[in-house]
């Protein structure tokens, strides 16, 4: 009968369910008719300022309230309530209401019951509009609605998208299609589909866009490409979203006719000081550069015998004196290969700490490697009080299946976030660090790789759209729970019915921890094919730089497995404050998650559980397939409560998922094998191909490169 389950549903589904087709473009913004149990009384909308973010404001709550209630203009005098919007200086109704819009800030709101009306306040419009987003989800969750008293203010000042998108339209680590910005007909055409990104982006809070790849073109910063920008920037402005661009540090060499891009040159200095005044004059509220430089070949300040702090202040003396920043990544890495890839940025910043300009953010990945599935938090967090440090986390999933994965990034940004630096004692976590709490910083940022593409669905994958959804609001507050986060996106995304809610969220918190078990278990890290990122490559070696393969990661031998990162081998814990050094180095304290990131051990070492470290590793392999096979399970029994067309897509990519969830273990313990020379646990099956099969795999064309 289980075998004929999905199809039966399906069957019923298309007979008796009120679904209705669907193709992922609404996003969580679906605003489907809500059961009537669940729809709030009606209300009118009282008249508002007719700024453009406040029209805008009112606009969404219309649609919104048109769609989940069908009764957006309710008549006054029938039982209905009012909806105030406004600020204290645009509406003397709502000055007259005396509301705490202290502590909210520019961005933040306060949304309050006062008698039959219910007022969506702030300081600023963007708050106001923030506030409806916050209220009309309340609505789409079911929530009730007719008491409230909610204060909310982001935690963090800079909430950005990074766009890894080039001038040709490709994206790099892009697995939803084409680059969102079309080049070629802008400034002229403005995409109607630029306003719904706007729309959405607003609605969790995200109020930056860097519009091109940190690899960048020294063209982007071109007159005609400024106007492009510009363009985009105008139609993002009334949702309160500010355009930033990727600087190539090259540039005053590539389009300014200079023979040098040595910082400390004056003629260098006047270019930069020359561009950001051309680009303010084009975008007066321009928010700044991103630069990547002195890392995978890209030029940079090193190039001359200089610093990333003259390099980075040469900058924010350019960008100052209108507000901008510079956010400088701390993704580095130098031409001489170190012991350890994982301390270069470290080494690299940390002494540097306090000589940064106020304008200057670090920005910092989560992980000292790259958007692996599971890393331990980069040293730098908590090791640089003087100096402003951002987040970085990977929305696109570059190393995590791309799109046809269904792996749910929110609890890996929260294991982050929570992490404890003990930088200042117990409680020092990451989360304090980027929201400026532990070292009193003001200039805070979280940025996210976007996952976004020309693709209908936006992100390539409906559980992909998750990823955005709860990258935006977790930038807004740090400590969210990413648990509560993914039960509002599957109840604006699907549906509220908990008979749905309850098992697709739990697929999703456990989806994360399945895709580590299956592709880098125990702490193993870097692990996949060279280039274009794609399925399981452990006994990759040779190329350019040893740095950049598998077996420089895994250390595999006859002798054990892991990458030795205590005081006998890289050091790499030196980096940490003692408290997190003497976890991270005990084999008694370490937790087994990150066992084989700190330490190389004998195959025949015992885990926690009795097993051996190699019957261990296998299990985890295995308990990943198994997982994914779960999830496919799972979602054959909800076809009643999603379209056909989103559930098909979801099946669709689950089996995918599966199929390389066992190449990925397969593949791993073939290879592995060879070298621990130990049979297979009781029960585990064998590899389904050969080695050599494995190893022959190529993918020359795989998306994303």
């Amino acid at each position: 009968m289980r075998g004929l389950w999905p199809l039966l549903a399906l069957l019923s589904a298309a007979l008796a369910s009120p679904v209705r087709a669907e193709d992922g473009y609404d996003l969580w913004l679906r605003y489907r008719p809500l059961p009537a149990a669940q729809r709030p009384a009606p209300r009118t909308i009282a008249p508002s300022a007719d700024t453009p973010t406040l029209k805008v404001a009112r606009a969404e709550l219309e649609r919104g309230l048109q769609g989940l209630t069908g009764a957006a203009r309710a008549q006054a005098g029938a039982g209905a309530g009012t909806i105030l919007l406004g600020t204290p200086t645009g509406s003397s109704a709502v000055a007259a209401l005396h509301l705490p819009l202290q502590a909210a800030g520019e961005e933040g709101y306060v949304i309050r019951t006062v008698g039959a009306t219910t007022v969506i306040a702030a300081n600023r419009d963007i708050g106001v509009l923030y506030g409806v987003f916050h209220y009309l989800r309340l609505v789409q969750t079911g929530a009730g609605v007719d008491r409230l008293d909610i204060a909310s203010a982001p935690k963090v000042r800079r909430r950005l998208l990074n766009h890894w998108d080039n001038l040709d339209g490709s994206v790099e680590r892009g697995y939803a299609g084409a680059s969102l910005w079309d080049w070629w007909k802008l400034p002229d055409y403005r995409d109607p589909r630029y306003v719904d990104y706007a729309r959405a982006n607003a609605s969790i809070g995200i109020n930056g866009a860097v519009l091109n790849n940190v690899n960048a073109k020294a063209d982007s910063l071109t007159a005609p490409y400024i106007a492009k920008a510009a363009a985009l920037a105008d139609v993002f402005r009334p949702y309160g979203i500010k355009v930033y661009l990727s600087a190539r540090f090259s540039a005053p060499i590539e389009i300014g006719g200079l023979k040098t891009a040595d910082p400390l040159d004056p003629a260098v200095r006047a270019f930069w000081t020359a561009k950001a005044d051309e680009i303010y004059r084009a975008i007066p509220d321009f928010g700044g550069f991103l630069v990547k430089a002195n890392s995978e070949g890209q030029p940079g300040p090193q190039d001359y015998g200089r610093t990333h702090v003259d390099g980075a202040n040469m900058l924010a003396d350019a960008v100052g004196p209108h507000g901008g920043i510079v956010m400088w990544r701390a993704f580095v890495y130098s031409h001489e290969q170190p012991d350890d890839r994982a301390k270069q940025g470290y080494s690299e910043f940390k002494p540097f700490d306090g000589q940064f300009r106020d304008n200057v953010v670090i920005q910092v990945k989560n992980g000292p490697i790259d958007f692996q599935p599971r890393e331990p938090f980069h040293p730098l967090f908590g090791a640089m009080p003087k100096s402003n440090l951002g987040m970085e986390f990977q929305i696109t999933k570059e190393y995590l299946g791309f799109a046809t994965h269904l792996v749910y990034l929110g609890p890996l940004y929260e294991e982050v976030l929570k992490s404890d630096t003990y930088a200042r004692g117990p409680g020092s976590t990451v989360a304090k660090v980027v929201d400026g709490a532990l070292d009193g910083r003001r200039e805070t940022l979280v940025a996210g790789v976007a996952n976004i593409g020309t693709d209908r669905n936006w992100s390539g994958s409906p559980f992909d759209q998750a990823n955005w959804y709860v990258f935006g609001r977790l930038a807004w507050d740090p400590e969210a729970s990413s648990r509560d986060i993914a039960a509002d996106w599957a109840k604006m995304t699907f549906s509220t019915d908990p008979r749905f809610v309850t098992p697709v969220v739990a697929m999703m918190m456990g989806s994360r921890e399945a895709a580590v078990d299956y592709m880098t278990p125990l702490g193993l890290h870097h692990q996949m094919g060279n280039g274009h990122h794609y399925g399981p490559a452990p006994w990759y070696s040779g190329g350019a730089r040893a740095d950049w393969t598998s077996v420089y990661y895994n250390k595999a031998s006859r002798d054990g497995i892991g990458f030795d990162r205590t005081a006998a081998g890289s050091n790499a814990v030196a980096q940490y404050a003692p408290e997190v050094a003497r976890r991270f180095s005990d084999l008694k304290t370490v937790d087994e998650k990150d066992l084989l990131w700190f330490h190389h051990l004998p195959w025949d070492y015992r885990l926690r559980s009795g097993a051996t470290l190699w019957d261990g590793l296998v299990g985890c392999y295995s308990q990943g397939v198994a997982a994914v096979d779960g999830m496919g399970r799972t979602w054959a029994d909800l076809a009643p409560y999603v379209d056909r067309e989103r559930h098909g897509q979801v099946a669709s990519f689950l089996a995918i998922q599966a199929r390389e969830a066992r190449w990925w273990r397969d593949a791993s313990i073939a290879y592995f094998q060879t070298l621990s020379q130990r049979p297979l646990p009781p029960g585990e099956p064998p590899p389904a191909r050969s080695l050599d099969y494995y190893q022959s795999l190529q993918f020359p064309y795989a998306p994303g490169i």
